[in-house]
């Protein structure tokens, strides 16, 4: 549609663990290789359940932010920036709150979740039941296509394609927008407009996807264009007025199977995690104090691994020669439960290794990371800014 782009953000909860590794970092590491990629922290977000604890969140940026340089995301190949500093944000925020529906933030499946679980705090506040729409600008402001997210994030995206939607159908009605929309065919050129006439028809007679994909590529091949033109040919297209806002799609990503050390989901508040750039000493103390199989009582006693959290570790960290080492000697009480897990102990600090090395120019220079930040916000405030011109312009509210 517009040039691929991917989103994603992060609330700052301080010091990042292996499970963030594996069930995010470790994803946007590859995906800085493959899309041109903007990494946020979502430090307004944070004030939706923790508006009451503030002092918290510039310094647990900080940590977060060198974690991500530390697990190898890389400031010259994606844009990093802090939510607050974007104020377009907020503006896309309160105008699309004009004609947001009530019922559809209710909807949200995570609203009614999310106060459930958390009983001793108050959310009947406006920031947190309008947080999914501040999620929507996020992602909206930059015309993302792509938004990596979990199952459980999905209906998020959903909500975000329906704002979107409703959007380009309230504002994208320009005056004499068939006639203007002509007039862009005309510019693709004969053979490309051509083309296009026969993958517009095609798609609204008979709701052939191909040929809406198809057309999609032709536009954003089609390099003589301005931004007017193309967004009037991409709503003219499927059929409605000219397309402000951009439908993302979710990008799923595999749930982490990162476990804690006790079994559980590693989680800084059951106290059952190893962080990213935790001291080598600190590593090996708590995966020789894990718990292992209950019944293995000593040395002796034979053990199940899948009754084990140190096996849970195995499948994630261990080849298959050592997972059938560990199957057979803990089985028969061939190896004892220290010995089970060294191999553990030597792959995350063989893991930390390079992440440790990465961060220690941060932590010794606080200033290059406050430098990297910057300059992203820079880079990212230009897009917000192109794409609040034309908002502004499609409400009415434009007074240049």
């Amino acid at each position: 549609m517009y040039a691929e782009r991917v989103l994603s953000g992060m609330r700052p909860t301080g010091r990042l663990h292996l499970g963030h590794y594996h069930g995010v970092l470790a994803n946007w590491v590859k995906l800085q290789h493959e899309y041109p990629c903007l990494f946020f922290v979502a430090d307004w977000h944070a004030l939706t359940t923790a508006y009451d604890e503030p002092g918290t969140i510039a310094q647990n940026t900080w940590d977060m932010v060198v974690d991500w340089l530390a697990a190898g995301v890389d400031p010259s190949q994606a844009t990093l920036f802090i939510q607050s500093r974007i104020p377009e944000h907020a503006e896309l925020h309160l105008l699309m709150s004009m004609m947001t529906p009530l019922g559809w933030l209710e909807r949200v499946p995570t609203y009614k979740d999310q106060q459930e679980k958390m009983t001793h705090k108050d959310l009947t506040t406006y920031g947190f039941l309008g947080y999914p729409l501040l999620q929507a600008a996020d992602i909206l402001i930059y015309r993302a296509d792509r938004v990596p997210v979990g199952e459980d994030q999905v209906p998020h995206i959903e909500f975000t394609r329906e704002i979107a939607r409703r959007f380009n159908h309230l504002y994208g009605r320009e005056p004499g927008f068939e006639d203007k929309a002509r007039e862009s065919v005309k510019k693709l050129g004969s053979k490309r407009a051509k083309r296009y006439e026969e993958l517009r028809t095609r798609y609204q007679e008979r709701g052939e996807q191909a040929a809406l994909d198809q057309a999609h590529v032709l536009l954003n091949e089609t390099q003589n264009l301005s931004l007017g033109d193309k967004e009037r040919l991409f709503g003219y297209l499927e059929g409605g007025g000219k397309m402000i806002l951009v439908e993302p799609d979710a990008l799923l990503t595999e749930a982490s199977r990162m476990p804690g050390l006790d079994g559980q989901k590693m989680s800084k508040s059951y106290g059952n995690a190893i962080t990213l750039r935790e001291d080598e000493e600190s590593i090996r103390k708590k995966i020789r104090t894990m718990q292992t199989d209950p019944q293995r009582v000593r040395r002796t006693d034979p053990g199940d691994p899948e009754k084990c959290p140190v096996w849970q570790f195995h499948l994630i960290y261990s080849g298959d020669d050592v997972k059938s080492w560990v199957q057979q000697g803990c089985k028969s009480a061939g190896i004892g439960c220290l010995e089970c897990k060294q191999p553990i102990i030597d792959a995350v600090l063989k893991e930390q290794e390079p992440m440790r090395e990465r961060a220690r120019m941060y932590e010794e220079d606080p200033q290059l990371v406050r430098n990297i930040i910057a300059d992203g916000c820079e880079k990212a405030r230009k897009l917000t800014q192109e794409t609040m011109r034309d908002v502004r312009e499609a409400i009415g509210v434009d007074y240049s």
